[in-house]
């Protein structure tokens, strides 16, 4: 007898796996950002002179502490987003947001890595967990027919919602380091 869709169920690997697959990706950040701004800030502003100074000043501004507070704050949205979408069966709307946004955030890394022409923080896991773990998830979404169809805008929507994510989980952590105003 053959599944239909209705009889797949989505389950705990589909829905926690994001916050699992994110914790994977974000050791790597936590484990080389620090250091691997230090190093290659001068490199960087030399091959990309039209970035304006203030972006370089404030990348190269970011210390360990404050990079790992952040880290938390962004733990806070990737595990209720992957609640969301454990307690809704996959439907979530906020859960299957999450979920592109965390395959997108792949690509850019991966885009970075290509334009940096090596590595940069996030560039390892990317093709090997964020990436595959997107599309898989994606995949038992819809075969449990619950995903939802993905349009132009909703790219943007999660690229959106990823780098709003990441400018609030700074911004928490620069007051909570006391770095902020």
């Amino acid at each position: 007898m053959v599944n239909s869709p209705d009889d797949e169920k989505v389950d705990a690997a589909v829905t926690l796996g994001l916050l699992a697959a994110w914790a994977l990706h974000d050791a790597e950040e936590l484990a080389t950002v620090p250091g691997w701004w230090r190093r290659e800030l001068p490199a960087l502003r030399e091959r990309f002179p039209a970035v304006p100074q203030a972006v370089w000043r404030r990348a190269g501004s970011v210390d360990g502490r404050e990079f790992a507070v952040a880290v938390g704050a962004m733990a806070a949205v990737v595990a209720a987003a992957s609640a969301a979408g454990r307690l809704t069966g996959g439907r979530s709307a906020a859960y299957q947001t999450a979920l592109n946004a965390f395959g997108l955030h792949g690509l850019v890394h991966l885009a970075q890595a290509a334009a940096a022409r090596g590595y940069t923080p996030g560039s390892a896991t990317s093709p090997l967990v964020v990436v595959p773990f997107t599309l898989w998830a994606r995949h038992r979404l819809r075969r449990a027919g619950v995903l939802r169809a993905t349009r132009p805008r909703d790219l943007a929507v999660g690229l959106g919602f990823a780098g709003a994510a990441t400018v609030g989980a700074h911004a928490v952590a620069r007051r909570l380091t006391g770095r902020g105003a």
